[in-house]
């Protein structure tokens, strides 16, 4: 069996579905960042464990999840409120964790949907860590964690149902103005102490860490990020075949990297202040 992890905060509309889509399993915990709507409620009368704790950063609390929840099985399932395992992932998953070998986690494709349209080209990226041995995963980054397995991964068929827009584009925007800050103090914090931005070791340099460091800056100082970010997901990734939802998804986007850039400079001239 597997035990599955499931991250809320105010989803009682979202979450019913969640837990339907993981009724096969009998180990389900609810880590709930302190909901003041249904969702506690709703979780447990659905029979899941229900865990409260403050909501710091993403990794902070993904990682805490791993390493103080008390899991029953040894590999875990996780997902967020507004995704839903579909019957064939449930499927390849058993499949999959019956003779993993030295695996230590899958990866599991991601259908993103805007209304009942699959953004099938706009999306980001549709492939995400899912499925892992608690005790090896850990998270880094404040906000759109990266996932770093301690060991080999492999890929399971079947897709997780995505829905972000599932209340509405308002609760997008509200959420992703959130997830900016985050970005931007991300930016700040990693540019701290750090070596000056080198393109050769964004290009050629050996050490996985410090390489990502320099291509996530080589990226941060694109001229024109916004427009950079529509450009590659509607025209590179073919997001026009989305149609209308892959351009408003595309343009989404890019105003979300904006206020990114927006944040990181009001975060630069702050710390030039102090500094004087």
């Amino acid at each position: 069996m597997i035990s599955v992890l499931i991250l809320t905060r105010n989803e009682e509309n979202n979450l019913p579905y969640c837990l339907a889509s993981v009724k096969w399993s009998d180990d389900v915990h609810v880590l709930d960042s302190m909901s003041t709507d249904k969702t506690p409620a709703i979780a447990t009368a659905a029979g899941a464990i229900l865990t409260q704790r403050p909501f710091d950063n993403w990794a902070s609390h993904q990682n805490w999840a791993l390493q103080n929840l008390p899991f029953k099985h040894p590999w875990v399932f996780y997902l967020d409120a507004d995704e839903l395992a579909t019957p064939e992932l449930h499927s390849s998953m058993l499949a999959a964790i019956a003779n993993p070998g030295d695996t230590v986690a899958f990866r599991v494709q991601r259908r993103d949907f805007l209304g009942n349209t699959w953004l099938r080209h706009v999306q980001t990226s549709p492939f995400y860590l899912r499925l892992f041995r608690p005790e090896k995963m850990r998270y880094e980054r404040l906000v759109n964690p990266i996932s770093i397995p301690d060991g080999s991964t492999g890929q399971v068929t079947g897709f997780l149902d995505h829905f972000p827009f599932s209340k509405g584009v308002g609760d997008w925007l509200s959420r992703h103005n959130t997830y900016s800050q985050l970005e931007a103090q991300q930016i700040v914090a990693n540019r701290a102490g750090k070596a000056p931005f080198s393109l050769r070791s964004a290009l050629f340099e050996r050490d996985f860490h410090r390489r990502r460091y320099h291509q996530k800056e080589l990226f941060y100082r694109l001229p024109a990020r916004p427009l950079a970010k529509f450009f590659a997901l509607y025209i590179a990734k073919r997001g026009f075949l989305d149609g209308r939802a892959g351009f408003t998804y595309a343009t989404l986007q890019a105003i979300y990297e904006y206020m990114i850039v927006l944040k990181t400079r009001e975060l630069d001239r702050a710390a030039q202040r102090c500094a004087c």
